[in-house]
């Protein structure tokens, strides 16, 4: 399976980014970034340096969108710099890779490889839509042509984690999900209804030290990080939110969907809620399908097989 990631790189993006490099299923042929959890550039630079600390550095990294479509300014959330460290990977210092960024714009390459492959790549969003939407108001004819798409984001059954109506991703761009909901591509959305349900705990981490790696070790501290940032389990464990549609991209049947019409309130109180279009609830073929539930302990033991792969280079 052909894969562009998407990320704002993030503790949770940087677990997402180890899956799929370690993954035998995937084939990962560039990596687009986007603001969110840090700047643009800042997740585009943790990006490089993790690559080459997995022994990938010859997969190319797209510099992408800065700001939403409605913005003149992104300026990053003090609760983002609590959670994911100021440098976007818990404080943990990463040697700095020898690669740089392409000189392709990351909406010019989405644009590219949806062309190029069609159908056969699949893309992972686990930040703001915002690249993607660019990319088919840029080029709406790929929409024809473009393949799965699997976004972490959104909350249908279970309150948002910004406000009672918003989760994170789809609160710093509503717009961009708006018309990536209702564009008719094949969506999956992978948001807080079930990325809650599996986690990570301090136990899991100690197997990564062990390993004798760079990488794993630099992974154990960040998620340790993570961890020590999560108020519900009083810092042993963390969500799994951006590595579940990672996974849900490769084992759509550990997870429970409800095919639906989606569309994403814009404006007011309620801005970033994702909801079923009131307008289209009689009408056949839904295009997303939301994720309501999902078998955690496969998906935990998985993400934890596939990640030391990563980390010891297989």
């Amino acid at each position: 399976m052909k894969l562009i990631l998407d990320l704002d790189t993030g503790i949770d993006d940087a677990m997402a980014l180890a899956y799929a490099v370690g993954s035998p299923d995937l084939e990962l042929i560039g990596v687009t970034g986007t603001y969110g959890n840090v700047y643009t550039e800042v997740g585009v630079q943790n990006v490089l340096n993790l690559l080459e600390m997995m022994g990938k550095p010859e997969i190319p990294v797209f510099l992408g969108e800065k700001k939403a479509l409605t913005q003149d300014v992104f300026v990053r959330h003090e609760v983002s710099a609590r959670i994911h460290g100021e440098n976007g990977v818990g404080q943990v210092e990463l040697p700095v890779a020898a690669e740089h960024a392409s000189q392709m714009d990351a909406v010019d390459f989405i644009i590219e490889s949806v062309k190029k492959y069609g159908k056969e790549l699949v893309i992972v969003a686990t930040g703001p839509q915002t690249n993607l939407a660019a990319a088919l108001n840029k080029a709406p004819e790929i929409k024809e042509i473009m393949g799965k798409i699997v976004i972490m984001g959104g909350a249908l059954t279970v309150p948002g984690n910004v406000s009672p109506y918003a989760e994170a991703n789809i609160s710093k761009d509503p717009l961009a999900a708006k018309i990536l909901f209702e564009s008719g591509l094949d969506v999956t959305m992978v948001g807080l209804d079930v990325t809650q349900r599996s986690q990570l705990t301090l136990e899991d981490l100690q197997a990564w030290k062990n390993c004798g790696t760079l990488a794993g070790e630099k992974y154990a501290d960040m998620v340790a990080y993570y961890i020590s940032q999560h108020e519900h389990s009083s810092g042993t464990a963390c969500y799994l939110h951006d590595p579940s549609a990672a996974v849900c991209a490769v084992h759509p049947e550990w997870f429970t969907m409800l095919p639906m019409h989606m569309t994403v309130v814009t404006e007011g109180e309620a801005a970033g809620r994702t909801i079923g279009d009131p307008m289209k609830l009689r009408e056949a073929n839904p295009n997303v399908k939301v994720c309501i539930g999902v078998d955690s302990p496969k998906l935990e033991a998985h993400l934890k097989e596939i990640l030391m792969r990563a980390f010891l280079g297989n």
